[in-house]
């Protein structure tokens, strides 16, 4: 599979990046695995999931606790870039994008994940109620504490 270059950052994936947003509700293991496998093995390294991605109470586990156990069980973890996504509301946990919220769904995601660092993390919408630079601050916090890498830089965008 083709690579390209990820913006400026000096980091290159895969040109395709695997979407995980079912894994774990509609697309169970016994389907999740077999896709995430399938796109390794065509060359994919760039997996974009987010905290809410079928989060429990859809029937199933989420998103990113299925990609967690994944690489450990296929011990892929050092080929893969892992994209994942804070902001978006699900039960227990409101939508926004507010300081304390960022580091702890960011806590909260690394070990689902069951990584030390996400490749990127990013905001999934906008939060027009909280100031961009609580907001980037606290992104910026975590980046000085290695919770995720893409070189100490922080991308500002958001998802869907």
């Amino acid at each position: 599979m083709k690579t390209i270059p990820l913006g400026d950052t000096g980091v290159e994936v895969s040109a395709m990046c695997l979407g995980t947003m079912l894994f774990g509700g509609r697309d169970a293991e016994d389907i999740s695995y077999p896709l995430a496998d399938q796109y390794v093995e065509a060359g994919g390294t760039f997996l974009d999931t987010a905290n809410m991605y079928c989060y429990p109470g859809t029937g199933g586990s989420d998103s990113e606790t299925l990609l967690g156990k994944w690489m450990k069980e296929r011990r892929n973890r050092s080929r893969l870039f892992i994209a994942t996504k804070v902001g978006a509301g699900y039960p227990g946990v409101e939508r926004g994008l507010r300081s304390h919220q960022i580091e702890v769904e960011c806590e909260k995601s690394l070990k689902k994940l069951g990584i030390e660092t996400i490749d990127l993390y990013y905001a999934h919408m906008d939060d027009r109620e909280t100031p961009l630079e609580e907001t980037l601050e606290a992104f910026d916090r975590l980046v000085q504490l290695a919770r995720f890498a893409l070189l100490g830089r922080v991308i500002i965008g958001h998802g869907v």
